[in-house]
């Protein structure tokens, strides 16, 4: 039989060792994890400060019960990348202090923002930036009633 003499360094390694799998255990057991919420408003602050703007257009406007009894606003839109088109939804519930769901029109365009490398994740509406349009944009109209003027073509009349 053969005893191997162990130095103290390496019994103090090894103990520490241990030790630091066992906090590391402890940490990953015990962390506060981010609700659903927080995710999502991550989320939407993400895309705000880094995502790509492109046209689109509100489709509707859903009102659904969720399962614990509350009343869910959605949105849903549309937006085309690149040839392919995305319809999404959008849930606005929490953000009532950005957007009045009463003043949202469907049919009308609003500007969307996604995530280049996924076209999926997307908003139209989030903390300090609302892609929403209170109305259609009109072209200006002007009260000439000879919309082609050439008098300052002809020499001498003016």
């Amino acid at each position: 039989m053969i005893l191997r003499n162990t130095d103290h360094l390496e019994i103090a390694a090894g103990v520490a060792a241990a030790t630091l799998a066992a906090a590391t255990a402890v940490w990953l057991v015990l962390r506060k994890r981010p609700t659903a919420d927080e995710v999502e408003r991550a989320r939407r602050q993400f895309l705000v400060h880094s995502g790509r703007l492109v046209d689109g257009m509100l489709l509707d406007i859903q009102e659904m019960e969720a399962k614990d009894g509350r009343t869910l606003t959605l949105l849903l839109f549309s937006y085309r990348i690149a040839g392919v088109d995305y319809e999404c939804s959008q849930d606005i519930t929490a953000m009532r202090d950005v957007v009045d769901s009463g003043y949202v029109r469907a049919g009308f365009p609003c500007s969307v923002r996604y995530q280049p490398g996924n076209p999926y994740n997307s908003i139209f509406v989030g903390e300090g930036w609302t892609g929403l349009r209170e109305r259609i944009p009109q072209l200006p109209s002007f009260d000439d009633p000879d919309p082609v003027d050439l008098s300052h073509l002809r020499p001498g009349k003016g």
